[in-house]
This record gives C-alpha cells, structure tokens and sequence, in this order.
C-alpha cells in the first residue's frame, strides 16, 4: 500500500515537473520570439537610418563648398576598395568571419561578376545623379524600381505576366511622371543618371535571385562583400581612368582630400550594404523593399527641410503618393504570391536558415 502512494506522489511529481518545464520552455520560446522580432525591428532601423543618412552624406560630399569633391565615380571606387580592404582585413587577416565554401570559377564569372558590375553601375550613376537633381527628386524617381525589376524580371523568365501586374506597374509610372511634371527645375541628365541607376540596381536584384535561387549559393553578408566588392572596385575603375582621373589632376589645386570625412562616408556605405543584407538574411528581400519605401518617405521630407533646393510642390508629394500606392500593391502582391509558393513548397529550414546559421556560426567563432 506505502508502495503504491509512494509511486503515485513520484508521478504526480513528474507530471508537476514536466508541466513546468513545458511552460519554462513556452515562456523561454515567447521570449525568443519577442527578441527575434526586436532584432529584426532594430536591423531594419538601423537600415533606414544609414541609407537616408548616407543620402545626405553623399550629397553633401559631392556637392557641398566646404568638401569639394565633385568626383562620384571617385568617391564610389574609395568606397568599394575601402570595402574590400576592410572585408579582406575582417576574413584573412582578424578571422573574425569566415568566408563561406563553394565559390566556383564558374560561378564566378556568371554571378558575381555580373553583380558587382551592376553594383558599381548603380553607385557610379546614382551618385553622379546627385549633381544635377535635388536628393528628394532623386528619390521620387527611384519609386519607379519596381516596374524595372519586374520588366526585367519577365524578360529574365523570373516573373509572370499578368493584368494585375500591368496595372500597379501602369499606376507607379503614373505616379512617377506626375511628380516629375511638379518637379519645378527639371534637370534632364540628371533624370536620365537616376534612371541608369535604377535598372542597374534592378539588374543587380535579379542577378541576386539568380545566384540564390538557381544556383542555390547563399552567403553571409560579409562573403558577399568578400567577393562582390574588388569586383566593382575594377569595374569602376576603368571608366574613373578614361572620365575623371584627367578631371581631378586639372582640378588638383582646387579639390581637397579630407580623409577623415571620406573614409567615414566610406565606414558609413559599408555598414549600409551590410545592414542590407542583414535585413535580407533575417527577413526578406520584400522587406527591404517595404523598409526602402518608408526610407523614401523619410529622406524626401528631411531633405525639404534640410536643403535650400528642394522645392516640393503639391504636385510633386500627390504624384509621389500614387506611387507609393503602386509600389505598397506591389509588395502586397509579391507577399500573397511568395506565401502561397511556400505553402506549396513547404520544406522545413528551405528559407534563409543557412545563411543566418553562418553569420551566428561566424560570430561564436570569435
């Protein structure tokens, strides 16, 4: 009889300890959830704040009296070898990261490569931009990205054609071109600079998605700098030799070379494209494109407060807000597509699993 209460108290015992276990785990699990979500909010902050900041950044080394350094290509190559040394110095040097496995020649040549060219071809273009149009006009003509990625997308077999589509991408060109028409001082080679950036970072996405999905390579952030940067360090350095290496020694005299200011602004764009691609490890691409239109927002406002030269019209912020519009349908669109893909698809750790596992792995190796 002793026996049997005895055994009974132990397995009233056990089952008062696996209870609390069970909710020690689901509080530690909340709690998990909750961090992971703060993380994830903090990257995509940290986002925003570096890549408006670094707008106004560039603007004013470009085009500022007090630094004067109106050389964007220049300034975009300092920032691109300055990124390759620094990834050099982080994976060979300090070992604090470890340059992931898998790189091929081949892979290479038809990935990287094409990556970093587009890289250099967006920066080179959108900062020689910033020399003739004002940040805020720069930034409404960047909403028209969408309807590049997704033309290119088509034409690269990545996207599907449909009415929808059609439609959003018909609204945000709308919203585009009447902001435009309530841009007051109309700078056309400024226009057509932003607009060459544009389908470079466009071809860049899909040159991206490409490596990712088909090939199936993913990185950690700083293996892809690792490789994409002395790549578009090379590919900006042959148009700086025949466009502006002439341009800067006839100006010698006149152009300073303010160290501490450029290599910030060089500290500042690499911890910009690391935070991109941390936003995308840890969330999405679509993420980043959602974060990017508040950045938008953000950057247009602050710059009509900051800048003499940004005029906005009424003109100007309606046709801006179509265009946000169609490009917040757009990203609504792409969600409910990419989650109707992944209940068909649906492999466990298939997401960007392996790549955040390597940038945690990375950072315990310390």
């Amino acid at each position: 009889m002793k026996e049997r209460r005895r055994s009974k108290v132990v397995i009233r015992d056990h089952h008062h300890h696996h209870r609390r276990s069970d909710s020690m785990a689901a509080a530690d699990r909340s709690r998990g959830v909750v961090r992971d979500e703060f993380v994830t909010y903090a990257y995509i902050l940290l986002y925003i704040a570096l890549s408006s900041g670094q707008i106004f950044f560039n603007k004013w080394v470009l085009s500022s009296k007090e630094i004067n350094f109106p050389y964007p290509l220049g300034l975009t190559l300092l920032h691109m070898i300055f990124s390759s040394v620094l990834c050099f110095l982080l994976t060979k040097v300090l070992k604090i990261f470890k340059v992931e496995e898998g790189m091929t020649l081949e892979i290479y040549v038809t990935s990287v490569i094409p990556i970093g060219a587009m890289f250099a071809m967006t920066l080179w273009l959108g900062n020689t931009a910033y020399l003739y149009i004002s940040v805020s006009f720069a930034q409404m003509l960047k909403a028209i990205m969408p309807v590049a990625v997704f033309v290119l997308g088509v034409a690269a077999g990545l996207e599907m054609m449909s009415c929808r589509m059609l439609l959003i991408m018909s609204i945000i060109s709308f919203g585009v071109l009447v902001a435009s028409y309530g841009e007051l001082n109309i700078n056309w080679i400024g226009v057509v600079y932003q607009m060459g950036g544009v389908v470079g970072e466009a071809l860049r996405l899909i040159f991206m998605e490409i490596l990712v999905k088909r090939k199936g390579i993913k990185l950690n952030p700083i293996s892809l700098m690792y490789y994409v940067s002395p790549c578009s360090a090379v590919c900006l350095f042959l148009p700086w030799i025949f466009l502006e290496k002439s341009k800067m020694e006839e100006g010698g005299g006149t152009w300073d070379f303010h160290f501490l200011v450029l290599t910030l602004n060089s500290l500042c764009t690499f911890a910009l494209n690391l935070s991109v691609f941390l936003v995308i490890s840890h969330t999405s691409a679509l993420t980043i494109r959602v974060a990017g239109v508040v950045k938008d927002w953000v950057v247009v406002l602050v710059s009509a407060l900051l800048f003499a030269d940004t005029k906005l019209t009424v003109i100007n912020l309606f046709g801006y807000a179509i265009a946000i519009a169609g490009v917040a349908a757009y990203n609504n669109h792409k969600l409910k597509k990419e989650a109707s893909s992944r209940v068909i698809s649906e492999t466990p750790g298939d997401d960007d699993s392996e790549s955040i596992a390597l940038v945690s792995q990375a950072n315990t190796e310390r």
